[in-house]
């Protein structure tokens, strides 16, 4: 895809692999609409990208609010021609012991969101001959880590989901991408569930696993804008 005058939505896009991409996507001349909780930090950085952005706070596990995201891309720019589904949330503890509840809501923002989001935009797509949808995945989802296997579940979903519409929509010039992040220098883990040893350690999380980089989310986006512009099934950090 040529990014230039595409009008593109980012979710998550207030911090972290988010924010980067829609600063990346700017840079190419997209027309950005930013979607996250934080209508504050939303704002500050449409007013940064300039060029038509515009901020739509959004939850993204409310089916309401992906709707209005959409609605208010569609009143604004008359089209949707890049959706970049970014927002998600992380899971740590053993299997044995997931807390149920919580996995409910990390597969409610991580699959159910990006799901909805990504069916209300391909009717918009298809009218107008055409577009791309980026889901951001994980390589936890390619690998079996300790601790993690909760979450890696939901980007498992997450892929079968993308590549398998990915089939479906190539009929129609919609295609439909798969981003691979390692780990990245964001707030991620900092804002992931999970159970905490106790007040005064360090949180039940897994650790790195040996020799492996830590990436920033600049490199991040950087990889998935030549995703973006390759139209590749899958691209990994």
């Amino acid at each position: 895809m040529n990014i230039k005058d595409k009008v593109a939505i980012v979710t998550g896009a207030s911090e972290g692999i988010g924010k980067a991409i829609a600063e990346a996507l700017a840079a190419k001349g997209a027309k950005l609409v930013l979607a996250a909780r934080n209508e504050e930090k939303l704002a500050e950085l449409a007013h940064k990208l300039g060029n038509g952005a515009i901020a739509v706070r959004t939850d993204m596990s409310d089916e309401n609010q992906i709707q209005n995201l959409i609605d208010r891309t569609i009143e604004i720019y008359g089209r949707i021609d890049l959706l970049v589904n970014n927002a998600g949330q992380g899971l740590y503890g053993p299997v044995e012991s997931v807390n149920m509840d919580q996995y409910r809501h990390v597969m409610n923002l991580n699959v159910f969101g990006p799901l909805f989001a990504m069916e209300l935009a391909i009717p918009k797509m298809r009218a107008e001959g055409g577009g791309m949808i980026v889901n951001i995945s994980s390589l936890v989802s390619k690998n079996y880590f300790p601790m993690l296997g909760a979450y890696a579940s939901t980007k498992y979903a997450l892929n079968a989901l993308s590549l398998t519409a990915r089939a479906e929509l190539e009929k129609d010039g919609i295609i439909v991408s798969v981003m691979h992040p390692k780990m990245t220098a964001t707030n991620f883990g900092k804002n992931a569930l999970g159970a905490h040893l106790n007040a005064d350690q360090n949180e039940n999380r897994p650790a790195r696993p040996a020799g492996m980089e830590v990436d920033t989310p600049e490199q991040v986006a950087e990889r998935t804008m030549e995703l973006i512009e390759s139209e590749k099934a899958e691209a990994k950090m």
